[in-house]
């Protein structure tokens, strides 16, 4: 009766286990965007660029690391009247998010504020800009004209689906 007991369990295991690999394979080899479709994209995302000659960077900072990798600079610049979040060619983090979001944080600390391992965030003190494009590399956001940037210190990668941050900015001036 045990071996049985112990059989079923190795079974169910097994299967267990191959699923989630094959959902992970699946994941790994589409991009963010592709693993987000279900996610209403904003009109305020924008293709990814070079910061322009003409556009007066407002903010930037470097990220620290949360609940996974995450390093590069972020700079809120303008241009021409319309305020974009740049995330630099340095930009770096983990694969390991489902849903993971570009945002901006009312905390200056975000990191520090919140609690490991995590490092969750509470609703209404963040807005979400977009999904995140791509994982490494430069990438531009489009900030949507009613926001008010002043209520917002600093910049973040968040995983929505597990309410982890992966890293966050603080943004200075």
């Amino acid at each position: 009766m045990k071996i049985r007991y112990l059989l079923l369990l190795s079974l169910s295991s097994l299967v267990i286990v191959s699923c989630v690999g094959e959902v992970s394979n699946q994941q790994s080899l589409q991009s963010p965007a592709a693993v987000n479709a279900s996610v209403p994209v904003s009109s305020t995302q924008t293709k990814s660029s070079a910061q322009s000659p003409d556009s007066t960077v407002m903010k930037s900072g470097s990220f620290v690391s949360g609940e996974h990798t995450t390093k590069g600079t972020v700079r809120i610049t303008n241009k021409e009247g319309k305020s974009f979040l740049e995330l630099d060619e340095s930009f770096k983090t983990s694969e390991s998010g489902p849903d993971l979001v570009v945002i901006l944080h009312r905390s200056d600390n975000v990191i520090n504020s919140t609690k490991p391992p995590s490092y969750p965030l509470k609703n209404g003190d963040y807005f979400i800009l977009a999904p995140l494009q791509k994982y490494s590399g430069a990438q531009t956001y489009s900030i949507p004209q009613n926001i008010n940037l002043a209520d917002y210190k600093s910049a973040a990668i968040w995983c929505r689906k597990f309410n982890a941050t992966f890293g966050a900015a603080s943004l200075s001036q």
